[in-house]
């Protein structure tokens, strides 16, 4: 495929399409919260996030996490949230570039918002914010949206280890609600 063709297929709109999407605010921990325990509660293993959790780990903090909210228009609740952490990575021996900035999914949550509307506006608000990649791994209900978004496989399997947390078996993906960072 030639590179015209590829800046063509994977081409984002310059501008999201939700309305009320907007990024994360101090004021917004209390919905997120209940937002992000009620998703989590689906799963085998998830954490299980207080107020003080979502500040810490999903406030927007420059160059470490980004978070939007969807408030509804009409009554003014916070609906969904989705959230990216930033992990750059050197590159060596490469005179024209010194870091690839690489943006990971992180918790999302969709009640009203279809998830992938909601990953396509955190896709173009990463683009807008000079992410080189934005990466995803297959876990929670990640599947529903990665081959429409054209999200391609990794080449490799990640595989968590929980320290004196005894399984009766090996967990499927989609029952995983934790990220590690």
């Amino acid at each position: 495929m030639t590179m015209s063709r590829t800046i063509k297929l994977y081409k984002l709109p310059d501008s999201t399409i939700t309305p009320g999407f907007r990024k994360m605010e101090l004021r917004d921990v209390p919905p997120v919260t209940r937002l992000l325990r009620s998703y989590l509660s689906q799963f085998v293993v998830a954490p299980d996030f207080d107020e003080y959790d979502v500040r810490h780990w999903l406030l927007p903090t420059e160059n470490i996490v980004d978070s939007y909210v969807v408030e509804s228009p009409e009554s003014h609740e916070i609906t969904d949230f989705c959230s990216f952490y930033t992990l750059p990575s050197s590159i060596l021996g490469n005179q024209n570039y010194s870091t690839l900035k690489a943006a990971y999914s992180y918790y999302n949550v969709s009640t009203q918002t279809p998830l992938l509307q909601l990953m396509n506006d955190a896709l173009i608000v990463a683009k807008r914010k000079d992410f080189d990649v934005f990466n995803a791994l297959d876990i929670m209900h990640n599947e529903s949206f990665l081959k429409e978004l054209k999200f391609g496989p990794g080449d490799g399997q990640l595989h968590y280890y929980l320290y004196n947390y005894r399984m009766n078996r090996a967990l499927k993906p989609s029952e995983l609600g934790l990220v590690l960072l």
